[in-house]
């Protein structure tokens, strides 16, 4: 009985923390500013590779070039000059890579790209010498590139990558999200989050690079748990959509705890009984 009092304890203190997360997440609402912004998949839609961006040392560079070897492209758009977000899904994307077994520039590609109009090359120069120390091992394919031309939204758009300007903030607001292109320059893959498992990147490079598209199953979930935080200035977990998911869980784990405590409890009265013929009298 003590075992079954202590589970029961366990269980019911799980409820009351979720509960009050519960409800300290109902103050908390998506902005206007931050709707309409989830990703809309278009796998196997080829991009315009016609179009143009500055490169880290200014040239115009189209973006062609970087899928002239035969080699899938991870892109990611973001801005240099982001508060939170943007290093967030670098720094995820940077670290994924570190856990790859290939090299950016040898297997594949990496380009990211400045959705900013205002930011510069010599920002995109900055960027790319940041990460690529950190990288610490050689990364000649990880391209930084600023907007030129405002192509930047226009492959976005190609890309199904919504998001706009917060002139109040000054900042843009968008989602977390990189995306696999095949060396043709279709769509293959997007992930989604600021952390990327390293299997889900190689599996999604390896179907890039033999044409291979195929659309996300973590979408949904993506679009459930994560909403933009006007205080924090990010992408969240939201609590209360948490919950959701959270009840059904403890609903199950009190369900088993009751179910292991009556077999328990069952055996233990068995087995008493067939030690002593007295038991039931």
């Amino acid at each position: 009985m003590k075992r079954f009092c202590l589970i029961s304890a366990q269980v019911v203190a799980l409820i009351a923390m979720l509960g009050s997360v519960c409800v300290h997440a109902d103050s908390s609402s998506l902005p206007m500013m931050a709707k309409g912004l989830e990703v809309e998949e278009k796998v196997n839609r080829a991009v315009d590779l016609n179009l143009s961006f500055l490169s880290e040392d200014g040239s115009e560079k189209k973006l062609a070039e970087y899928f002239q070897k035969g080699r899938p492209v991870v892109v990611n758009l973001v801005y240099y000059a982001c508060p939170t977000l943007c290093n967030l899904v670098l720094n995820g994307q940077a670290q994924t890579l570190k856990e790859l077994p290939w090299t950016p520039g040898t297997e594949y590609e990496v380009v990211t790209i400045s959705i900013d109009p205002r930011e510069t090359p010599e920002q995109a120069s900055r960027k790319r010498e940041a990460y690529i120390t950190a990288f610490k091992r050689p990364a000649p394919g990880w391209h930084f590139l600023a907007d030129h031309k405002g192509h930047a939204k226009v492959l976005a758009e190609q890309l199904g990558f919504k998001y706009r300007f917060d002139e109040k903030r000054n900042q843009f607001v968008h989602p977390a999200a990189i995306m696999i292109l095949t060396p043709e320059g279709k769509v293959a893959r997007y992930l989604y989050g600021t952390r990327f498992k390293s299997f889900d990147l190689r599996m999604a490079v390896t179907e890039a690079s033999e044409g291979k598209g195929r659309f996300s199953v973590e979408k949904a979930l993506l679009k459930l748990c994560y909403q933009y935080d006007p205080n924090a200035k990010s992408y969240v977990v939201v609590a209360q959509n948490l919950m959701r998911g959270a009840a059904g869980m403890t609903v199950m784990v009190l369900g088993i705890a009751l179910w292991r405590f009556w077999s328990w409890e069952k055996k233990r009265i068995d087995d008493k009984r067939a030690s002593d013929p007295e038991y039931d009298r």
